[in-house]
C-alpha cells in the first residue's frame, strides 16, 4: 500500500496545487512512483483522458510533475460551475447531472464510496500518493459533509501539511486561526506549516515563525519563495488572467469571457520569449494586438452576448478587416460561425448569430463530445498555409456539433476508447481559423509555426524568435519548482510524517 500526505491550505490560491505538483516531482527524483490526488475539484479548466473521461487539469499537471499519465482516479468528482449557485456534477469522468448547491450538499455520502473506489486503486499501484485539499479546511459549516479536506484525510488516514499564503498578507493569523478551528484529532494530523509565496529577507521572517510555533505547537517545515515558475494554473484566481500592460514583438490577446473555460490551452505563449499574452475583457485592454484568441466558455450563447454588448465584437470583426489573425478555440470557435442553434435548450435555447467569420453552423445536443484525437492538419491556402501538414494532437470537450459549410478544414483522428474515426475538428478561412481541439497550441508545430506567421505579418525575420520545444521547456519548469521547493523545505520531516526515508538517502547510507 501506498504511503500518503496531504497538502491543504488555508485558502484558495495559497499555492496548494503548486506544492503538491513540486513533492509530486521531488518524490520521483528521489526514486518513488508517486500520484497526485484530489478528491473533489471545482474548475472550468478540464481534460479528457485517453479513455475519453473528463478531469481537473490540476491534476494533470501533478501527474506531467510525477511523470506520469493523467488518470481520472486522480479526480473522481469534478464541479464545474453553470451559475452562482450550481454546477456540473462529473463522476469518475462522465456528466451524473446539474445540481444546486445544496442538492449536491445532501448527496455527498453517497459519494463517498466512489472516492475509496478510486483511491485505493492507486495506491495498489504508486509508493506514494500526494493528497490536494480544496479551498480552506476550516470551513465550520460544511465540515460535517466534508470530502475533500480533513474529512478526506481521515478517510485514508493521512499526515497534513498545511500551506499559507505570505503575499497576501495575514499568514500568521490565518494558520494559528485555521488550528483553532480544528477539532482535537484534525490537530493531530497536522505535521507542519508550509509558508508559501514569501518575498524578502527570511531573517526577518523567524521570530515571527518560533512564535507560531509557540501558539499553535505545529513546526514551519519551510518558507518557500515567490517562485518564477511557468506551470499551469487552473484556478479562477490566476494571475494569469490578470490583464497588464506588456508588450513584445508579438501580442497575443485572449478574451476573457466571463465564462472562460481552460485558459490553460494558451500557456505556452507566455512561455516563448519575446511574445506577450494578455487576457483582457474590454476595449480598453484590448489595444491593437497582433493576434486575438476567443478561447473556451461553459456557455457559449450567453458569452457570444456579452462579447456584442460590450463592443469587443466589432472591434474583432475590424480587426480581420485590417488582415490580421484571430483564432477561436471550443466555444470561441462556435462564436466565430455563422449561426448557433439550440433547440433542446442545452443552454440558453433558440438561436442566435455568430460572428459570422467563418462559414459553419453549429447546433446543440444534449449529449457532451469527449474525447481525445490526433491528426493531420489538411492543406491551407493563405494566411495560415504554415500550419498545412503539421501533426496534432489534444481532446475535444463541448456540446454541439459544426456543420463546415466553406473553408480550409482540419482533419483528425477520434482516437478515444480505441476508435478511429475521420472528421473535421475546424476550418479556415484566411486570417481566421477556429477549432475543438483543447491543447492544439501544445503542439510545438503548431505554435512555432503561429508565431513565424505573425512575425512575417509584421514583415520581421522568422529569427527574430527562437523555435519552441514546449515539452522540453515543461520538464525544465517542473525541476525548477522541485529544486526551489526542495532547498526551501526540510524533507527529512516530510518523509518522516509519511513514515518512509528518501531513497536517495537510502541509497547513501
Amino acid at each position: 500500500m501506498a504511503k500518503v500526505i496531504m497538502v491543504q491550505g488555508t485558502t484558495s490560491n495559497a499555492g496548494k496545487s503548486l506544492i503538491t505538483a513540486a513533492l509530486c516531482r521531488i518524490f520521483k527524483q528521489d526514486g518513488y512512483r508517486t500520484a497526485p490526488f484530489k478528491s473533489q475539484n471545482m474548475a472550468l479548466n478540464s481534460f479528457i483522458t485517453k479513455e475519453g473521461l473528463e478531469m481537473g487539469r490540476a491534476q494533470v499537471m501533478q501527474a506531467e510533475a510525477a511523470g506520469i499519465d493523467a488518470d481520472v482516479r486522480m479526480n473522481p468528482i469534478l464541479l464545474k460551475p453553470t451559475g452562482e449557485k450550481g454546477s456540473q456534477v462529473i463522476l469518475n469522468g462522465e456528466v451524473l447531472r446539474d445540481m444546486t448547491a445544496q442538492e449536491y450538499y445532501t448527496c455527498k455520502n453517497e459519494l463517498v464510496p466512489h472516492i475509496l473506489k478510486s483511491f485505493n486503486s492507486l495506491t495498489d499501484e504508486y509508493d506514494i500518493i500526494v493528497i490536494e485539499g480544496a479551498g480552506s479546511p476550516a470551513e465550520i459549516n460544511l465540515k460535517q459533509q466534508d470530502i475533500v479536506n480533513m474529512g478526506m484525510a481521515k478517510m485514508v488516514d493521512a499526515p497534513v501539511i498545511i500551506v499559507g499564503d505570505i503575499d497576501r498578507g495575514g499568514v500568521f493569523a490565518s494558520l494559528a486561526g485555521t488550528m483553532l478551528l480544528f477539532d482535537e484529532e484534525e490537530k493531530s494530523r497536522v505535521k507542519g506549516f508550509v509558508i508559501n509565496k514569501f518575498r524578502g529577507d527570511v531573517e526577518i521572517l523567524k521570530p515571527g515563525l518560533d512564535m507560531l510555533r509557540d501558539i499553535t505547537n505545529v513546526d514551519v517545515l519551510g518558507v518557500v519563495p515567490y517562485l518564477n515558475v511557468d506551470i499551469d494554473d487552473e484556478d479562477s484566481l490566476s494571475e494569469k488572467l490578470v490583464s497588464n500592460e506588456t508588450y513584445n514583438i508579438i501580442d497575443i490577446a485572449v478574451i476573457r469571457l466571463p465564462r472562460i473555460s481552460n485558459f490553460t490551452d494558451f500557456n505556452v505563449f507566455s512561455m516563448i520569449k519575446g511574445v506577450s499574452l494578455r487576457y483582457v475583457k474590454n476595449l480598453r485592454e484590448l489595444g491593437n494586438p497582433d493576434m486575438i484568441i476567443i478561447p473556451g466558455t461553459k456557455n457559449t450563447i450567453e458569452d457570444l452576448k456579452w462579447l456584442r454588448q460590450s463592443g469587443l465584437e466589432s472591434k474583432i470583426i475590424r480587426h480581420v478587416s485590417e488582415g490580421k489573425a484571430v483564432f477561436g478555440v471550443c466555444g470561441g470557435y462556435q462564436m466565430l460561425g455563422e449561426m448557433i442553434n439550440d433547440p433542446d435548450n442545452v443552454e440558453a435555447g433558440g438561436s442566435i448569430k455568430g460572428l459570422g467569420l467563418l462559414k459553419n453552423i453549429t447546433t446543440f445536443y444534449k449529449q457532451k463530445t469527449r474525447t481525445q484525437v490526433s491528426g493531420k492538419i489538411n492543406e491551407i491556402n493563405g494566411f495560415y498555409h504554415e500550419l498545412s501538414g503539421i501533426d496534432v494532437t489534444g481532446y475535444e470537450i463541448h456540446m454541439g456539433d459544426t456543420e463546415i459549410l466553406e473553408g480550409d478544414f482540419l482533419n483528425t483522428i477520434d482516437v478515444s476508447a480505441g476508435e478511429s474515426n475521420n472528421k473535421y475538428d475546424g476550418c479556415v478561412c484566411d486570417n481566421v481559423a477556429g477549432s475543438y481541439i483543447h491543447g492544439i497550441f501544445d503542439n510545438s508545430d503548431v505554435v512555432n509555426s503561429v508565431v513565424n506567421i505573425l512575425l512575417k505579418q509584421k514583415g520581421m525575420s522568422v529569427d527574430e524568435l527562437e523555435k519552441f520545444d514546449i515539452k522540453s521547456y515543461k520538464e525544465s519548469q517542473y525541476d525548477l519548482l522541485a529544486d526551489s521547493v526542495r532547498k526551501s523545505l526540510d524533507m527529512g520531516k516530510i518523509y518522516n510524517a509519511l513514515g518512509t526515508v528518501s531513497l536517495t538517502s537510502r541509497s547513501e547510507d
